[in-house]
């Protein structure tokens, strides 16, 4: 199976640990024990988020008033890189000679989309609600709630075009395990004759990732992060896991925009485009998720397309 695997960013770096270098190669060691049964067994395209990670270089950007701080979309561009040499260093240990390849990805955004003017997506640390709203009066950010905590928002505009998927298949054909759109891709917008420019933003991991694996023509959509589970009446007595669900019930439920929300919209349209499976659970079921064995899971687990190819095996042998 072609498989498109997408790594939280909170997976990678978790809520209220250090932001250091040590804490997410942990971190990425964990990420690496979780892929590796997948990459034994499948062709695997792995994306990855980047909100603590971005936030972080915003901070230390501004830390050093001498020049002017770096955009997001260079930003993006260093966690792109940060995140996948990381990641091949911990894979290599796991296949030794397996090639695995990172790919910096442009993804070219509409400059009209609404979402400029109205940022929600989450990057950097959490800070209590008066921190918050000093430091964005400070510095001229946009905080919002997460949970019961706060950070920075940004602009999270849609993704329209991949700009290196032939790069990307190219790779696949190759033998390679790719790492690629890290963080939603590099965002940037396009001139009617193609010429691009970066903007300020991070795209969501998670729809970038849906529209990877539809134009790969993937047949699975994971998205690792660190819940279990979609939950129903999330926070509330009664509050219960999804496992197996449609779309339709997905998109009645009231999941917060900047998390668990885009994640059900990317398992929507990429089962809508014809995927057969698409689940969302924690990194470290992520062999289990693929048999439909935990997590919030749309479409067919492994093990219903393998009863179905039997089946059809059998009755073209029969009918022959």
């Amino acid at each position: 199976m072609l498989i498109v695997a997408a790594l939280g960013g909170n997976a990678l770096l978790r809520r209220g640990e250090p932001m250091t270098a040590a804490a997410q190669r942990a971190n990425i060691v964990r990420a690496a024990d979780a892929l590796a049964p997948l990459l034994r067994d499948h062709q695997v395209v792995i994306t990855h988020g980047n909100g603590p990670q971005v936030g972080l270089l915003a901070l230390q950007n501004n830390a050093y008033p001498e020049v002017d701080p770096y955009p997001l979309d260079v930003l993006d561009a260093e966690t792109e890189g940060m995140i996948g040499y990381m990641l091949e260093i911990e894979l290599g240990h796991h296949h030794g000679a397996r090639r695995i390849a990172t790919i910096l990805t442009q993804v070219v955004v509409d400059p009209n989309d609404p979402a400029f003017a109205r940022p929600t997506k989450f990057i950097g640390p959490v800070y209590d609600r008066d921190h918050a709203l000093a430091v964005a009066s400070s510095r001229g950010w946009s905080v919002a709630p997460d949970g019961d905590r706060w950070r920075r928002v940004v602009a999270s505009p849609e993704p329209q075009t991949i700009v290196e998927i032939d790069a990307i298949r190219t790779l696949l054909d190759a033998g390679y395990a790719v790492i690629c759109a890290g963080g939603g891709g590099i965002p940037v917008t396009s001139t009617f004759d193609g010429v691009l420019t970066g903007c300020e933003a991070v795209i969501d991991k998670d729809l970038v990732s849906a529209k990877l694996a539809t134009d790969l023509g993937a047949d699975a959509l994971l998205l690792l992060t660190d819940v279990d589970a979609v939950y129903a009446d999330w926070g509330m007595t009664d509050q219960r896991p999804l496992r197996r669900t449609t779309v339709r019930e997905l998109r009645s439920l009231a999941l917060a925009g900047g998390s668990m929300g885009p994640k059900a919209e990317a398992v929507c349209r990429f089962v809508e485009h014809g995927g057969m499976l698409a689940a969302i659970g924690s990194l470290s079921d992520a062999s289990r998720l693929l048999m439909g064995a935990a997590g919030t899971v749309l479409g067919h687990a492994v093990a219903d397309q393998r009863s179905a190819r039997t089946e059809m095996s059998i009755a073209l042998t029969n009918g022959s």
